[in-house]
């Protein structure tokens, strides 16, 4: 018992020994300092998209193109066509022959996307998969929309979208 009591004595000695000692190294609160503003390094930002990976080894030169090989959409049934700041949303609405078409795209039909003869056109394509099954035609029915600017829409009257078996167009 009185190793117990001469222990604590000497512990509430020392711990108040720190109070007297407050600014010194032995204290513990001391030993890191107290916060205070630091400069922040300056960095560059880099101008590339961190969610692309860099392209590094070998075959790093060498640029994949990837080709869309998709097919037309059997029918088209409906074609919307609304005005948004700085252009045009196309909207259209397909039947396709079969379930399970994937990746629908509205490609233009020339290659610079301009206006042939006042008509821009616009083929509704998807891709396949291998199954074959046939449905009702609320399961096969697809969606694609399409942004274009005022500048393609320059020279265009008519915007028209072909299908497999029919084609609807719109006029301004």
């Amino acid at each position: 018992m009185r190793r117990t009591v001469s222990a604590l004595l000497v512990a509430t000695t020392v711990i108040s020994a720190c109070s007297s000692v407050r600014d010194s190294r032995v204290n513990p609160f001391n030993w890191f300092g107290r916060s205070e503003p630091a400069p922040v390094p300056v960095t560059t930002v880099e101008q590339t998209n961190p969610l692309i990976p860099a392209r590094t080894g070998i075959f790093s030169a060498r640029r994949t193109v990837d080709t869309y090989t998709g097919s037309p959409v059997g029918s088209i049934s409906n074609l919307v066509i609304d005005r948004v700041p700085g252009g045009a949303i196309i909207r259209a609405t397909g039947i396709a022959d079969r379930q399970g078409v994937y990746d629908v795209r509205l490609t233009p039909v020339n290659d610079d996307e301009t206006a042939v003869d006042g008509v821009l056109s616009y083929r509704l394509e998807a891709r396949r998969s291998q199954t074959r099954t046939q449905g009702p035609e609320p399961t096969r029915q697809v969606v694609v929309a399409r942004k274009v600017t005022d500048q393609t829409l320059a020279g265009a009257r008519t915007i028209r979208v072909e299908a497999e078996r029919n084609a609807l167009q719109a006029r301004r």
